[in-house]
């Protein structure tokens, strides 16, 4: 699913936007200079959407995401489902506009650290495997599914520690809080029921007609478990570039 490697991209973007190793015309920022950090990685996100490679900053207007379990419920019961979503695509993270950030302070602990943004339009596309049983029914269901979420607003909250090495200060995000708002998630399933196009077409309108229903019911697992997944990959980032290097000299 995307949504939590909108939190990775939006992580590494900053680190870019703001790290010694960026080209000279993005400006660099002082400790809390919110306009300037915000402007910076607009800067970024409009001028570099195939990523910086000297940097490690990978191509955000193709995003590539690992095999993912979107849904598994208690198989003990009557009625339970298990969907897995393999070769997994994005496409619209270079149309963002970041519209806030918080706590970028000299020191970062004493509040959280937020990113805030929109996308107006971010596609996903990929391959969608699920089981279920339901009565004395049991369905095995594969095909390719798009999914696009219309008007997304984003606000991530991390919460750090420091860490000193080398008479550096390095941060050590420990928890990392997302969340997420649409106007619209529209999503076709191709091949639903490969022997009768017409279930899939009705299973499809069901779907989009209750997207609000089903959003709702799936948004919290979704964002917990993928949450966990990211925070584990961010630690590394940081680990590797103290914080003072990250901002322009204190005046």
């Amino acid at each position: 699913m995307i949504v939590p490697y909108i939190y990775k991209f939006y992580l590494l973007l900053l680190l870019a936007t703001i790290c010694k190793a960026l080209p000279k015309e993005v400006k660099k920022c002082h400790f809390g200079a919110e306009k300037c950090i915000i402007d910076s990685m607009n800067y970024v996100i409009k001028h570099y959407p195939k990523g910086i490679p000297e940097f490690g900053l990978k191509p955000i207007d193709v995003v590539d995401i690992g095999d993912a379990r979107l849904l598994e419920t208690d198989q003990s019961g009557p009625i339970w489902i298990r969907v897995k979503l393999t070769k997994q695509v994005n496409y619209g993270f270079e149309n963002t506009t970041i519209t806030k950030v918080e706590g970028f302070e000299k020191d970062p602990t004493i509040s959280h650290l937020t990113i805030s943004g929109r996308i107006p339009s971010l596609v996903h596309k990929g391959l969608f495997d699920a089981t279920g049983h339901i009565a004395f029914i049991t369905m095995n269901l594969t095909g390719v599914s798009t999914s696009e979420f219309q008007n997304m607003r984003f606000t991530i909250k991390l919460k750090s520690t420091i860490e000193f090495r080398n008479n550096k200060r390095y941060l050590k995000i420990y928890e990392l809080v997302p969340s997420v708002q649409i106007d619209r998630w529209i999503l076709w399933m191709d091949d639903l029921f490969k022997e009768n196009s017409d279930l899939t077409i009705m299973v499809n309108r069901i779907f989009n007609e209750g997207w609000v229903e089903v959003w709702n019911e799936w948004e919290s697992p979704i964002l917990e478990t993928f949450a966990g997944v990211f925070l584990g990959m961010i630690k590394d980032i940081f680990d590797r570039i103290s914080y003072e290097d990250m901002f322009l000299p204190s005046i």
